[in-house]
């Protein structure tokens, strides 16, 4: 394991942030992160690229989830660590996948994938009429891993869960989340748009919110 000792990330509380280690491996994720914050001037690093692997997941709620991986990526780097945990919530089916949005088809017998995962849940959905659902992120920045204030940010990013697959942009279930204001499917917006109104766009504009009151 290559572990990274630098200077060039904030350590303290009130330090402007340069580099940030971005706890995933999803590329997806890490295209959204990367244009989002570097309007903000923070570099971010995929920890694959630090040889860091993947962290459990084992709790049950997103904020743990995130927490757990922005430490173990800031313990194995020495950087400041960035992690999300997010998922898609939908009503009817009592708030799943939730947590377990990524491995929701590996759950019940499938592969993981986004296919099988959109697969299982046009399936669960089959005969309802309430098709409201929502994405759902959590961010958990810590300056470094045993950081005793991380900062924790939100948001949610509402929509109906279609049948059939619209889009060819976005991952995961984003073909098949339908924005009824942008009368569009998440993966028919162009990735400019998707980043200014997204789950995570809203969890990280609540985040650099947060650190510019600390600079």
């Amino acid at each position: 394991m290559n572990e990274v000792r630098q200077d060039d990330g904030a350590h303290a509380s009130g330090a402007a942030l340069k580099k940030v280690v971005l706890a995933s491996n999803n590329a997806g994720k890490l295209r959204e992160f990367a244009a989002l914050l570097d309007a903000a001037g923070i570099e971010l690093i995929a920890q694959g690229t630090l040889n860091v692997p993947e962290a459990e997941e084992p709790h049950p709620t997103f904020v743990e989830n995130a927490l757990t991986k922005a430490r173990h990526a800031a313990k194995l780097t020495g950087l400041p660590a960035l992690a999300d945990d997010s998922g898609l919530c939908v009503r009817a089916l009592r708030g799943a996948p939730g947590v377990y949005s990524a491995r929701y088809a590996q759950l019940a017998g499938g592969e993981k994938s986004d296919a099988a995962n959109n697969a299982r849940l046009v399936a669960a959905l089959q005969g309802e009429t309430d098709r409201r659902g929502y994405y759902y992120c959590v961010l958990a920045l810590v300056r470094h891993a045993d950081d005793p204030e991380p900062l924790i940010a939100e948001g949610r990013w509402h929509g109906e869960i279609l049948d059939a697959p619209r889009g060819e942009h976005g991952f995961g279930y984003d073909p098949y989340f339908f924005l009824p204001s942008l009368n569009a499917s998440a993966a028919e917006l162009e990735p400019a748009v998707k980043n200014a109104s997204s789950h995570r766009a809203i969890a990280l504009r609540q985040l650099l919110a947060r650190l510019s009151e600390e600079a």
